[in-house]
């Protein structure tokens, strides 16, 4: 599974121009792939100092939750932790209104909560829908 991906993503590398990498530069360089919502998906990939960093965007609009799940399964395993960042609005730099970043610290974990803190485990979501219904109508 993870080397047809890795061909999906090699397929859609950028080589020629001014913004070309040569095949077989690993997941650093600049893609064009369409997306799981049938929009193409611009995306840079670089290693800097300390960090994996992966931005995405679109023409039109900023990159929604499936297409930016997909991105992150292009470039990292599923079990593999990345964020997006909001920073302090005195660090912000927005050269693209529809771009959106993901970042994986190299030789680091990220810290992450709790599943529980973010719903009930094991509940789909028309069950956690179904549960919620319930507890509205027994208010």
């Amino acid at each position: 599974m993870r080397a047809q991906i890795i061909e999906k993503l090699e397929a859609s590398r950028v080589k020629s121009g001014r913004f070309a990498t040569l095949p077989g530069s690993g997941p650093c360089g600049l893609f064009f792939v369409q997306g799981p919502c049938g929009c193409e998906l611009k995306i840079t990939a670089f290693v800097r100092p300390g960090w994996e960093h992966v931005a995405v965007s679109t023409p039109r609009r900023c990159p929604n939750w499936d297409e930016m799940c997909f991105v992150k399964d292009l470039f990292w395993d599923e079990e593999e932790c990345v964020m997006q960042l909001h920073p302090p609005h005195s660090r912000y730099v927005n050269n693209s209104r529809y771009c959106l970043h993901l970042w994986r610290p190299i030789r680091r974990d990220i810290p992450m909560p709790p599943p529980s803190f973010v719903g009930v485990v094991g509940l789909g979501p028309s069950e956690a829908a179904t549960l919620f219904a319930r507890m509205s109508a027994a208010e």
